[in-house]
């Protein structure tokens, strides 16, 4: 599994920190040379031995969403990015478990993967469920929906292609709703939950806490 690096910018993600447990490090070993992909800029037909749409879901957390696409879409290529370890290795884990074949991963920063590994007209699809909202007027800049990245998935994107969003905080909705729709690239819709989605996770936590989920669908214009 490839180091992180730090390239001096604003993470849209706070820093993780702590020792590997045994049964972590033993899945990694296992899993990773059968799941994750391979070093340099990534070629779909030659990492996951196909050629097939490619869906991209950043901040995959433990796995919950990514594992339920793979197994509803057995003819996409599911790419999981997350940092934390731990969380990648219990989805690689469960992926095993049910015999999904089409869950790849990555573990480091999204927006990396995106500017030195993505080609242009790559995926299919972007997923971003449930971010880090980072509420706090100071903290903004950390929230990954932004011009700069947007830019990046609007590249990588075939035109036709779509990003989904989904969040549970109506401060990162408001803001979600606010750079989606200023972008005249993207055709947006609201209020469409995926049916394939599970609500495990940080979805369920935010339903419990009495919090709605507010649902984007943004689609590249041709």
């Amino acid at each position: 599994m490839e180091p992180m690096r730090d390239t001096g910018r604003v993470r849209s993600y706070g820093a993780r920190r702590g020792r590997l447990s045994a049964l972590t490090l033993d899945r990694l070993e296992r899993l990773v040379p059968l799941h994750g992909i391979p070093e340099g800029v990534l070629d779909p037909a030659t990492a996951f031995g196909r050629t097939a749409p490619v869906v991209l879901e950043i901040g995959c957390g433990h796995g919950a969403a990514a594992l339920a696409y793979a197994a509803a879409h057995p003819e996409h290529d599911l790419l999981a990015v997350d940092v934390f370890t731990p969380a990648l290795a219990r989805m690689l884990a469960e992926a095993e478990r049910r015999g999904v074949g089409n869950l790849w991963m990555h573990r480091g920063d999204a927006v990396q993967l995106l500017e030195e590994r993505l080609l242009p007209d790559t995926l299919t699809a972007v997923h971003l469920f449930f971010p880090d909202p980072w509420p706090k007027g100071k903290h903004v800049k950390r929230r990954f929906l932004a011009p700069y990245n947007l830019d990046l998935v609007a590249s990588r994107l075939v035109p036709g292609g779509h990003l989904l969003v989904a969040t549970d905080h109506p401060v990162h909705a408001a803001h979600a709703r606010a750079e989606l729709g200023a972008d005249a690239r993207f055709e947006v819709t609201e209020g469409e939950r995926p049916d394939w989605r599970p609500t495990d996770g940080f979805e369920e936590k935010g339903h419990r806490a009495g919090r709605s989920t507010t649902e984007f669908r943004a689609v590249l214009l041709d």
